[in-house]
């Protein structure tokens, strides 16, 4: 079946758009099963990190991919019309390439960050557990990941590693000349702010403070790098305290207001707060932009501060492509040979009903008083009138039409080469 792939990302689409088709993860079998029973898909696979929102699936046929479009602007409450044009779609063998170019951290902000192919394959994991995962898709993901893992291991892409992590660490290093005096609030305790923090902590950042919805595992994390845990409802009596606030959570609602940071940067004596939000849905209002003294970045912000990095990538970035080529290139080999062994197989069963017909004709015969030669010679000479009939009339028709072509296949199919004069 075809592949097709509907997104958007961090080149297509600003950040206010971006968190509007943003899937919880929670809601996430929920919506694969949407897009499957509204018949819009075979099967589903959805991708949505702060960077982009990505749906793979399998279809009937490639005029689909508007449905799924519509679809995605329906699911999250938008004009079709007004989402369009953010939109990218790939088909077949472009949507094969996207995918692993996704998964090998090509199409990332951060060339050759490592976090997507983790995210790429949970987002794998709950299609399957949602049941939304067929042959074709597990085709290409178990591909995807190969190729991946070959991308990382043999190039030079994942060297010095970076991160959105690494980016918003190295914006604060940039506007404080010094972060050894300087405190930290973290909101969130996932995978990115695990990153940021020991990212800072290797810089030797005075304090950080680490707030989640739940403690505990706020707590994990403050355990093991020597900081303090408070709940999301604290942040507000610590946030004066804050030099540096990065903030990466799951809440489809904004954290921080612009009243909380006034009130923050009045008992701060306007000492300047950097805040840094990598959520997508954001976790801190737009308006906190016009709050004196609070200096507000969000992940599109970060462009210019991975521009070196890039760079540094690029050479190793070209390997990768050669690689990810290889691996459509397989992966379309896979998709040809099934179609060929579903041939085989009817091709196979065909044979075998023959048998089976001709036996059971042979074994009534002997029934009948015939003897053993004559049903041997009958099962014979039906055998092979039946298994030459479709060839010998294809050869027939070939002929007629003069098709040398079709004659030469034919004979190689068949194993029987016409003798050449000395």
């Amino acid at each position: 079946m075809p592949l097709i792939t509907v997104g958007v990302n961090h080149k297509t689409a600003p950040v206010a758009i971006r968190e509007r088709v943003a899937f919880a993860p929670e809601k996430m079998i929920e919506a694969l099963s949407s897009l499957i029973s509204a018949k819009k898909a075979n099967e589903a696979v959805i991708v949505s990190t702060c960077n982009r929102t990505e749906l793979y699936c399998s279809v009937e046929d490639l005029e689909k991919s508007d449905d799924v479009v519509e679809w995605l602007s329906e699911y999250h409450g938008l004009d079709v019309a007004d989402l369009a044009q953010y939109c990218y779609t790939h088909r077949d063998d472009d949507s094969v390439r996207h995918v692993m170019r996704v998964a090998s951290g090509l199409d990332s902000l951060i060339l050759g960050e490592p976090q997507i192919l983790g995210q790429v394959k949970s987002a794998y994991a709950v299609s399957q557990e949602g049941n939304c995962l067929g042959p074709e898709l597990e085709s290409l993901f178990q591909r995807s990941f190969s190729v991946a893992k070959r991308v990382r291991t043999d190039t030079a892409i994942g060297e010095n590693p970076v991160s959105i992590a690494f980016a918003a660490v190295s914006l604060a290093q940039r506007i404080f000349a010094d972060i050894r005096n300087s405190t930290a609030l973290l909101i969130g305790a996932g995978q990115t702010i695990e990153l940021v923090a020991r990212h800072l902590k290797e810089n030797g950042i005075k304090r950080i403070i680490v707030a989640n919805r739940t403690l505990a595992r706020a707590e994990t994390l403050a355990n093991e790098l020597h900081a303090e845990a408070i709940m999301l409802g604290d942040i507000g009596d610590y946030l004066s305290q804050a030099d540096i606030v990065i903030s990466s959570t799951a809440s489809q609602l904004p954290i921080i207001g612009k009243g909380m940071v006034e009130r923050a940067t009045a008992k701060r004596r306007h000492s300047p707060m950097l805040l840094i939000d990598i959520a997508v849905p954001r976790d801190i209002e737009p308006e906190v932009e016009d709050v004196k003294d609070a200096y507000l970045y969000t992940v599109d912000d970060l462009h210019s501060v991975i521009e070196e990095n890039v760079r540094a990538r690029q050479d190793a970035a070209k390997a990768a492509e050669q690689m990810i080529e290889e691996g459509v290139d397989a992966y379309r080999r896979v998709v040809e040979s099934r179609k060929v062994s579903d041939l085989i197989v009817a091709f196979r069963q065909s044979a075998d009903d023959i048998k089976n017909t001709e036996l059971e004709k042979a074994l009534k015969g002997l029934e009948m008083g015939q003897t053993p030669e004559q049903v041997i010679n009958k099962l014979a000479h039906g055998l092979m009138n039946k298994l030459i009939h479709a060839p010998t009339r294809y050869l027939r028709d070939a002929g007629a039409d003069a098709d040398q072509d079709a004659l030469t296949i034919a004979s190689n199919v068949l194993g029987i080469y016409e003798e050449k004069d000395n």
